[in-house]
């Protein structure tokens, strides 16, 4: 059976093997073009590190699925890529968004792009895919079963600005040695298990592929890590999940299937959010990198890197196996359990303080500049001690406007 698990079994076990084998090569190349991350405050590197694990990841994925792929057209074996029959795709179209976005990652790997450049880029990569055929036409009415809402035209930049925030959050968290790529292990595998219970066949044979490079780059990204994804493979490893992630439900999308990929990538979308709040709240800019992602959060807890790893991918894996079982329940199952990993996802990002802010404007007296200062400068405290005064003070003039307009209500209403 050209879809067997033994199938997929192979394509995962050549993806790893080619991963394993190119890693040391996309090392040598990146150490040649100066692809280097370099120690500094922002960094949790204390030596030199190269940065081009892309070149593993779309050598991994592309010998794999493109000498499968072309092995069956030319009769060599058996498909083991199956077309879905319930909608066309082209497939050598995709590929060349997968190497467009690594284009766009190796790029700023070696001259480092600035934010818009690196998002037309990205947008580029997202519109080659919606034109091979990934494209969300309708979606299931919730409140109307079996009644179709479709989007028209308004699906091509849908699925444009998806695929876009799906590199984004996994380019925003790739922050410790393996964790992106942990990350993406975990949520790959998870997404073929669902796929091949579902029959998205195509979903399943790229996802498993992902997963194997994942893995094989993964044994010298993790720590002491001696090679970083670098944009290259961060950028590749979101896209494809978004991808993959939409190839499971193309066409007809049910309330279930779209919140499913949202649940599985948990960890990075509510990193990249609590970053959103927490430098609005500080009057930073959006891309202003601090120091307040998740990861950092945990290390100053007292975690180690290799610690502070392995508890996001338990946390991760506990996402993703809920996420399978709600593929599996009813309906009031599937909410007890969205609503469940929810809360508690909710409660560790409070205990983490994920939302609020690491950056603070300070005023230098003697140079007269508005500076901004982190919970590792003496002045930090001091600014948000004064942050919270003021948050307070704007509390107590609300309840001085609230209290006037309730105590005329009720009087009102004694009146009557």
């Amino acid at each position: 059976m050209p879809h067997s698990l033994a199938s997929y079994a192979l394509i995962f076990v050549v993806a790893v093997i080619v991963a394993l084998a190119t890693t040391p090569l996309a090392r040598v190349i990146a150490t040649k073009l100066g692809a280097i991350d370099y120690p500094s405050a922002r960094r949790i590197n204390t030596e030199p590190i190269p940065r081009m694990g892309g070149i593993a990841i779309i050598l991994g994925l592309g010998v794999t699925l493109g000498g499968f792929y072309l092995g069956s057209k030319l009769g060599l074996w058996p498909p083991i890529i199956m077309e879905s029959p319930h909608f066309t795709i082209n497939y050598p179209l995709m590929g060349l968004s997968y190497v467009t976005i690594f284009a766009v990652g190796a790029i700023d790997d070696v001259v480092q792009l600035k934010p818009w450049p690196k998002l037309f880029g990205q947008i580029i990569a997202a519109a080659i895919a919606v034109t091979s055929g990934l494209v969300v036409g309708s979606i299931v009415n919730p409140f109307a079963p079996g009644e179709l809402i479709s989007l028209g035209w308004f699906a091509y930049p849908v699925t444009v600005i998806y695929l876009v925030a799906y590199v984004n959050i996994i380019n925003l968290i790739d922050g410790l040695d393996g964790l992106a790529s942990g990350i993406t292990f975990i949520a790959s595998v998870t997404m073929f298990v669902i796929a091949w219970m579902a029959g998205r066949f195509d979903a399943a044979a790229i996802s498993i592929a992902l997963a194997g490079s994942a893995l094989g780059f993964l044994k010298y990204n993790f720590n002491p890590a001696s090679i970083f994804l670098g944009d290259s493979g961060s950028l590749l490893l979101g896209f494809v999940l978004g991808t993959v992630s939409l190839l499971t439900v193309t066409r007809f999308a049910g309330l279930t299937t779209m919140i499913v990929p949202l649940v599985i990538a948990g960890i990075p979308i509510m990193d990249t959010f609590s970053a959103i709040v927490r430098r609005k709240r500080a009057h930073v800019g959006v891309g202003h990198a601090d120091k307040g992602h998740i990861h950092h959060r945990l290390m100053r807890e007292g975690f180690n890197q290799k610690q502070a790893v392995l508890l996001i991918y338990g946390w991760t894996g506990l996402l993703c196996l809920g996420s399978i079982i709600m593929t599996q329940v009813e309906l009031w199952p599937r909410v007890f359990i969205f609503a469940v990993l929810i809360a508690a996802s909710a409660t560790f990002a409070k205990r983490l303080h994920l939302f609020e802010p690491v950056l603070l404007h300070h005023y230098d007296t003697e140079t007269g500049a508005d500076v901004l200062v982190t919970p590792e400068d003496p002045e930090f405290e001091q600014e948000r001690e004064a942050a919270e005064e003021r948050q307070e003070e704007r509390r107590e003039r609300i309840l001085n406007v609230v209290d006037p307009i309730h105590h005329h209500g009720d009087s009102g209403s004694d009146d009557k």
